[in-house]
């Protein structure tokens, strides 16, 4: 069986028109000095911008007739590109930590684990709490709730509660987001 005789797809290009991509007949040129000279034929344009070893670059397309710049093509996607990382660079990606707990946890063992809260909680990430039973535990679950607590009026001045402490088959969990 044949298949139809398709064009390939035509590349579809990221940012601005620039030089001999440019359609219009007339455009609105401003300088590389950033001064509006006024509407210029394209051609015109074009030829002036590579006298001057730069490019045209088309920075508004929707206006009538659309505004172009004269400017050093590589030189705005590199700045453009500097900037992206810069953003990129200052963002904070908040992350879930865990911490595990069971009911009958004793004294020490839970101040180890307080501190590492404290320690996620500066360090602007969210605390996940598993409070697991294990067998008979089940039958106990205040003691589960009372440790709760505990956590939860501990950690109020640096965290507030995300999402309240809800039953998952055996386990409890609780999400604590830093303030």
């Amino acid at each position: 069986m044949r298949r139809p005789n398709r064009a390939p797809p035509t590349v579809v290009k990221d940012g601005p028109r620039i030089n001999d991509e440019i359609r219009n007949l007339e455009i609105q040129l401003i300088d590389q000095n950033g001064v509006n000279v006024g509407v210029v034929e394209t051609s015109t344009a074009v030829k002036s911008a590579a006298d001057l070893g730069m490019d045209l670059v088309e920075i508004s397309p929707n206006n009538s007739p659309p505004v172009c710049k004269i400017m050093d093509y590589g030189k705005y996607k590199f700045q453009a590109q500097k900037k992206a990382a810069e953003a990129r660079k200052k963002q904070k990606i908040v992350e879930i930590k865990e911490i595990k707990l069971r009911p009958m946890i004793d004294d020490h063992d839970y101040d180890v684990k307080m501190r590492a809260m404290l320690r996620f909680f500066e360090e602007g990430d969210k605390v996940k709490i598993t409070l697991r039973y294990r067998g008979r535990e089940m039958a106990h679950q205040d003691l589960g709730t009372k440790l709760l607590e505990k956590v939860k009026a501990a950690v109020a001045d640096v965290a507030k509660v995300e999402q309240d402490a809800k039953f998952e088959g055996r386990q409890v969990v609780m999400v604590l987001a830093p303030r």
